[in-house]
């Protein structure tokens, strides 16, 4: 959304959100502030109804300055912080959901909308945002809704080293072509992108088995291995040991 920024309502279904450094799931009735930036999006449908449903509501930087006589709201000029995050979470919330059920009366009622009601309406969201319980980080990308934020093919990579984010959708965030962003990533890092990454997880893994109590299933899982098959072989194959050999081994010493 290079133009726009987007508060997205979850009606049914779950949605993942993946930015250039960070990733969020949102879940039914849970509702994300995404501010203009570079996002991948996933959809997932009801595990019960096979359904996925969610409701949009696009901000755009002229609608804005006209429904605010061509100046900043007031709530948004007693703020001036720098911005740390593209988008927010935000839990389920009872004035939220009301404003929603509201929304989709005039879905089915089309003929009663006006553009005074939807100016209305899109100043009641913003007002709305701000009661929430992470008003603080709210604020924030309100105040920045259009600022683009740069990030360096670096600070992509190490953000999702440790997240299920494919080579594919790495390429998508830094904005590179599959194969100018394996070239790009052998020029940084003099590996291919999947030996790097795969290190990387292995070697996070050996860390947790020397400092935490966790089960060896678990800690693969937290390090991106779906397979633990898979997570034993690769382990053995930089370490010598399996990772329970190589924990007892450190623990006895």
């Amino acid at each position: 959304m290079p133009d726009e920024a987007c508060f997205l309502y979850i009606l049914d279904g779950e949605y993942k959100s993946i930015s250039e450094d960070e990733e969020l799931r949102i879940l039914k009735e849970e509702s994300l502030l995404m501010k203009c930036g570079h996002y991948l999006s996933q959809m997932f449908p009801n595990g019960t109804n096979g359904q996925y449903e969610a409701l949009a509501i696009h901000f755009y930087p002229e609608m804005l300055k006209k429904i605010y006589d061509n100046s900043l709201p007031s709530f948004l000029k007693k703020y001036n912080f720098a911005f740390h995050s593209n988008m927010v979470k935000l839990e389920a919330s009872i004035l939220i959901k009301k404003y929603i059920e509201s929304l989709l009366f005039y879905f089915e009622n089309p003929q009663l909308v006006t553009e005074d009601i939807l100016i209305l309406k899109l100043k009641e969201i913003i007002l709305l945002l701000l009661q929430t319980e992470n008003s603080p980080k709210v604020i924030e990308i309100l105040n920045n809704l259009f600022s683009k934020k740069t990030f360096s093919f670096k600070e992509i990579i190490e953000a999702h080293i440790f997240s299920n984010v494919s080579i594919t959708e790495l390429a998508q965030l830094t904005h590179h072509s599959l194969s100018s962003f394996k070239r790009e990533f052998k020029k940084i890092y003099q590996d291919t992108p999947a030996n790097y990454i795969k290190k990387k997880r292995i070697e996070k893994a050996a860390e947790l088995l020397l400092v935490s109590d966790q089960s060896i299933s678990h800690i693969a899982y937290d390090c991106c291995f779906q397979d633990i098959a898979h997570f034993s072989r690769s382990f053995k194959a930089v370490y010598g040991h399996s990772p329970s050999k190589y924990r007892l081994s450190f623990k006895d010493k």
